[in-house]
């Protein structure tokens, strides 16, 4: 079964290459020095709606492509130890 070995590799590939970069288009929650001296509220407007901004899709996106990830991989390890 070496092709199903080279497919699940292939794509196991693909999956991490895509949360690398995922993780890499998020911006960071760390306010630093000046978030602590101003208090940081997420009280204003972006705070209240930030569900609807590019943001909050690509953490939604990155769950999916980890989820699918970890799927993937239980799945390929499973078939390999039967097949």
């Amino acid at each position: 079964m070496p092709a199903l070995q080279i497919a699940f590799g292939v794509v196991l590939i693909l999956l991490a290459v895509g949360i690398i970069v995922l993780v890499l288009m998020q911006e960071g929650n760390q306010q630093g020095l000046s978030g602590a001296i101003s208090g940081g509220s997420s009280e204003s407007f972006f705070g209240k709606n930030k569900s609807r901004t590019n943001e909050a899709r690509v953490g939604f996106i990155t769950k999916i492509v980890a989820a699918a990830f970890f799927i993937l991989a239980l799945v390929a390890w499973v078939v390999m130890l039967f097949v």
